[in-house]
C-alpha cells in the first residue's frame, strides 16, 4: 500500500516589486504627467488668446456704437481709455486704409482721428491695443463702418501670445 505524503513544495515567489517594475512604472507615470501639463498649458495659452480676441471684439463694437450714435459725418466723439487717453472717433467719410474689406495694419501712420492706441488694464498688466476704422458712403444716407482691432505687439517677435486681428463691418443709415 502506498502511502500519500503531503509534502510542501518550496516556491520561489518573489514578495514584491522588483527595482525595473518600480521604475518602469514611475517612468509611465512621469510620462503621463508630462503630456497632462502640456494640455492645461495649451489650455491656458488658448484662454489668454480668447480673452484678448473678446476684447478685441468688445471695442470694435464700442467704435461702432459710438460712430452710430453720432449721425455719420455730422462730428466727431470721443473715448476714455483706462490710462485716462482721450481718444477722438471721426464719424466723416474716410478712415484708415482698407485691403479689400479688412483694416490694413500695415499703414504706418493711419489719419488722425481714425485709430487710437486704446489701454485695457487688467489687474497687474496693461494691454494696448490698435483700433482702426474706415467709413465709406454707400448711398446718400447709408455708410458702411469697417473697424478693426489688432493687439498692439501680438504675434511679433518675442511675443507669447498671437491674435488675429478683430474685423466688424455694419451697415449705418441716418
Amino acid at each position: 500500500m502506498k502511502v500519500f505524503s503531503r509534502t510542501k513544495r518550496r516556491t520561489n515567489r518573489q514578495a514584491g516589486l522588483t527595482m525595473i517594475e518600480v521604475m518602469v512604472a514611475a517612468a509611465v507615470i512621469v510620462v503621463g504627467f508630462m503630456a497632462t501639463l502640456g494640455l492645461v498649458l495649451t489650455a491656458i495659452a488658448s484662454n489668454n488668446r480668447n480673452r484678448m480676441d473678446s476684447t478685441g471684439t468688445m471695442l470694435a463694437q464700442a467704435v461702432v456704437e459710438n460712430i452710430s450714435s453720432v449721425l455719420v459725418g455730422s462730428g466727431t466723439d470721443n473715448l476714455t481709455d483706462c490710462a485716462g487717453n482721450n481718444w477722438t472717433i471721426n464719424t466723416a467719410v474716410g478712415g484708415a486704409t482698407m485691403s479689400g474689406s479688412q483694416i490694413d495694419f500695415t499703414q504706418s501712420s493711419p489719419p488722425s482721428e481714425y485709430f487710437m492706441n486704446y489701454a485695457v488694464c487688467n489687474v497687474g498688466s496693461q494691454n494696448t491695443y490698435d483700433v482702426r476704422w474706415n467709413i465709406q458712403t454707400v448711398t446718400s444716407n447709408t455708410y458702411l463702418i469697417t473697424v478693426g482691432v489688432k493687439m498692439r505687439g501680438a504675434g511679433t517677435g518675442g511675443s507669447k501670445f498671437f491674435a488675429l486681428p478683430v474685423t466688424l463691418r455694419t451697415y449705418v443709415s441716418n
